[in-house]
């Protein structure tokens, strides 16, 4: 059934649409990491660190984890030059790309979607159970959004109540995938749909500012940051 489950989802992206999706969505959270890296007046090469990180992070921590080695990112360039790219663009046009920020976090979004569809089945292929494969397949969403954060000396953003919210669309995305398998009902239209509840979930955060909540009467000295 496994085997059946993978091939309905290859029927669903093909492998040169697939590879064509994990580009953009690469490229997307590498304009992030060097975005940040900008904020934090890094130079070029910390720039480059922070996009590579951002766009490649959560996927090399899965496969790493699920024996899928060597990963996709050191046997195919394009996902090494990807995040260079990025830097490129974001080293000259940071200002330009700043002001689209709202485009940026729907392509964001998009790929959030595919990315913990995507490595939550990858990581059931290669034997996992269906909880260990949704937790690979949030990190293959998030992972990379934790190292950039962790290298550049912050809270990470997910962890930080202050944020709208982002690993919670992720793992509710991860969560339908691994009811689908269990189920044996993961195809086309159900794997399209844990990816689009993702997408539409991570949008409306950001719209309405969703946010999860702190301890329960929580009564704390520390001063909340800015």
């Amino acid at each position: 059934m496994l085997g059946e489950n993978v091939r309905v989802l290859q029927q669903l992206f093909s492998p040169s649409v697939l590879h064509v999706l994990d580009l953009i969505g690469i490229f997307v959270f590498a304009i992030s990491g060097a975005l940040l890296a900008v904020r934090k007046n890094l130079d070029v090469f910390g720039m480059a660190v922070l996009a590579e990180v951002t766009g490649l992070g959560g996927g090399l921590f899965r496969d790493l984890v699920i024996g899928a080695v060597p990963p996709a990112a050191f046997t195919d360039l394009g996902y090494f030059l990807t995040p260079l790219l990025a830097t490129v663009l974001v080293f000259f046009l940071h200002p330009h790309v700043e002001r689209i920020q709202a485009a940026v976090n729907v392509f964001d979004a998009a790929g959030l979607g595919l990315f913990c569809v995507v490595g939550t089945t990858k990581a059931y292929d290669y034997g996992l159970g269906l909880t260990a494969s949704a937790c690979l397949g949030l990190a293959t969403a998030v992972g990379g959004g934790v190292l950039r954060d962790v290298l550049a000396n912050e809270v990470p953003s997910l962890l930080r109540w202050d944020r709208d919210l982002y690993a919670v669309p992720a793992m509710v995305g991860a969560a339908m995938v691994a009811l689908f398998l269990r189920y044996d009902a993961l195809n086309a239209m159900t794997s399209g749909l844990a990816a689009a509840t993702t997408f539409v979930l991570r949008l409306l955060a950001l719209h309405y500012h969703w946010r999860a909540p702190r301890a329960w009467q929580r009564r704390s000295a520390v001063r909340d940051e800015e």
